[in-house]
């Protein structure tokens, strides 16, 4: 006698049924049960908080968990979108793994709710990770897996269905019966998703808070740029970068929604009086603004990840000595909403130079991808230890007592910005015609500035370019040099003095620990 744990083998399976018949059936199963436990999720996310979505919990873990060459590799292939390339990943992954549990359920319902079951304990998993995670953030894990469960095995049983024609007949798939069931799951997996996008828009604080917020005039405004820090040269990086080209390189998947109401920031650790503060106290203290060049440690040589604002926050140093740092202590550790935890040396926030609370970015309020209400901003130090965006909390410690995340994966914990230059244009494998050519481009050295930069043609003797005006030390520089071009391929190099003597070297290294080195090049011809 057949055991009774064995189910009837599923009509997708017998005899005579076509094999592209039989991988409909699976797909259909597994994507579609998958896609309404995902839509649901998100919806529940939307309603709950968005970052706790599973798909986005999952994708921070692998973010947090990737070698240091995966991410570099991510960086470097896909720029600026390397967020939408994982969540691509993650997604293509699951459409696999739900094939196979399609299969799986189609020769046994409860492999398939094991496989499901599997996949929510993942992404609970995921979802507690995050720091600032509560047990609530679960829910839409668990609303996800069980309606995909039931979609489950609504699929599977229309899958079944079969009608008997007579006795002794082969018995027929209800065709009819089962694409009308998949239809329906496919409305309802493509609706709660939808639903779950308006809602997180309609819903999205941040965006609703920052255009309320109305910031003071600066109490110590910046001083006008002159004239001549532009050459004028097309093709050329503008001397001030525009919000929406401003460069973003985080690890938040979802950008996080602050309201300003509630924000708080606090000041503890080792100081003798731990404070905190709204948004309205820290613009009561009067706003510094005041131009900065930032840049990103994970830019490579002649990287596109630096750029130029006119900030205004807070001074930060004051706000530390009111708090009274106690002896010993060399280290801030800032907060971010999300977790992200960013460690300055102290040394290079007291010593004069504006380090900031930064709530503006070229005359308006910090834009959300830029970390609104409240970023900060440590000129001469590479954004991973000196620019935490959403800041909520600062904590006085030391090196010795805490590693932040970037140290724990390796990075150097004391970054300052090494001496930089580019080539902006002409551009790599550019055709021009034999005369006069204008190389130009930028260069940086924050808190030393730029002294000079040469330019080399092939292997010829390197001359001196033409600087544009450069009214701080924390600010880059354009700069031009006018070339007599002849005919033929040629290999253009470029490198940068600092104001204090020392020139960038042509040692080729990449961004990892502590900032990339070498001379960008570009290769033209000339006709």
């Amino acid at each position: 006698m057949a055991s009774t744990d064995v189910e009837p083998r599923p009509a997708t399976s017998r005899p005579g049924l076509p094999r592209s018949s039989a991988a409909v059936r699976v797909f259909a199963v597994g994507v579609l049960s998958a896609g309404v436990a995902l839509g649901v999720a998100h919806l529940v996310a939307a309603l709950v908080d968005p970052a706790a979505d599973p798909v986005l919990a999952v994708g921070g873990v692998a973010i947090d968990l990737a070698p240091q060459p995966v991410k570099a590799f991510a960086i470097r292939t896909f720029g600026v979108n390397d967020k939408i390339a994982l969540l691509c990943g993650v997604y293509a992954l699951l459409a696999v793994a739900a094939v196979l549990l399609g299969a799986a359920a189609l020769r046994r319902r409860r492999h398939g709710l094991v496989g499901l079951a599997g996949f929510a304990a993942v992404g609970v998993a995921a979802v507690l990770s995050r720091p600032a995670a509560t047990p609530v953030d679960v829910l839409p894990v668990l609303a996800g897996v069980l309606t995909g469960m039931a979609a489950m095995l609504v699929l599977v049983s229309a899958a079944r269905t079969v009608a008997v024609a007579g006795p002794g007949r082969p018995r027929l798939l209800n065709r009819r019966q089962f694409l009308a069931t998949a239809a329906g799951t496919a409305l309802t997996a493509s609706a709660t998703a939808a639903i779950g996008q308006a809602v997180g828009h309609r819903s999205a604080v941040g965006a609703r808070s920052r255009a309320a917020v109305r910031l003071p005039p600066p109490t110590r405004p910046a001083p006008p740029l002159p004239g001549g820090v532009s050459t004028g040269v097309q093709g050329v990086s503008a001397f001030v970068t525009p919000n929406r080209d401003f460069y973003r390189v985080d690890t938040a998947l979802t950008v996080p929604q602050v309201d300003v109401r509630t924000w708080r920031l606090t000041l503890d650790g080792a100081v003798d009086r731990p404070r905190a503060w709204t948004f309205d106290d820290l613009l009561a203290r009067g706003l510094v603004e005041r131009d900065i060049t930032l840049n990103c440690v994970s830019n490579e040589v002649g990287g596109p990840y630096v750029g130029t604002a006119r900030w205004a926050g807070v001074a930060l140093a004051p706000l530390l000595r009111e708090a009274g740092i106690r002896a010993g202590q060399n280290q801030l550790v800032s907060r971010s909403v999300e977790g992200m935890t960013i460690g300055t040396p102290l040394e290079a926030i007291l010593d004069g130079r504006d380090a900031l609370l930064a709530v503006a970015m070229n005359g308006e309020p910090l834009p959300l991808e830029h970390g609104f209400p409240v970023r900060m901003l440590v000129p001469g130090l590479y954004g991973y230890v000196g620019a935490c965006k959403w800041l909520t909390s600062l904590r006085v410690t030391t090196f010795d007592e805490f590693d932040p995340y970037w140290v724990q994966r390796g990075w150097a914990a004391d970054a300052p910005v090494k001496t930089a230059s580019r080539i902006d244009t002409p551009k790599p494998f550019a055709q021009r015609r034999a005369g006069p050519v204008m190389v130009a481009g930028v260069a940086w050295a924050q808190r030393r500035g730029i002294g000079a930069v040469e330019v080399q043609v092939d292997d010829g003797p390197w001359r001196q370019a033409r600087l544009a005006d450069g009214p701080s030390p924390d600010l880059w520089r354009q700069w031009t040099y006018r070339w007599d071009a002849t005919s033929g391929s040629h290999t253009l190099r470029v490198r940068a003095t600092d104001a204090t003597g020392d020139t960038q070297t042509d040692r080729r290294a990449a961004p990892f620990p502590d900032g990339a080195t070498g001379w960008h090049s570009t290769t033209v011809t000339i006709t």
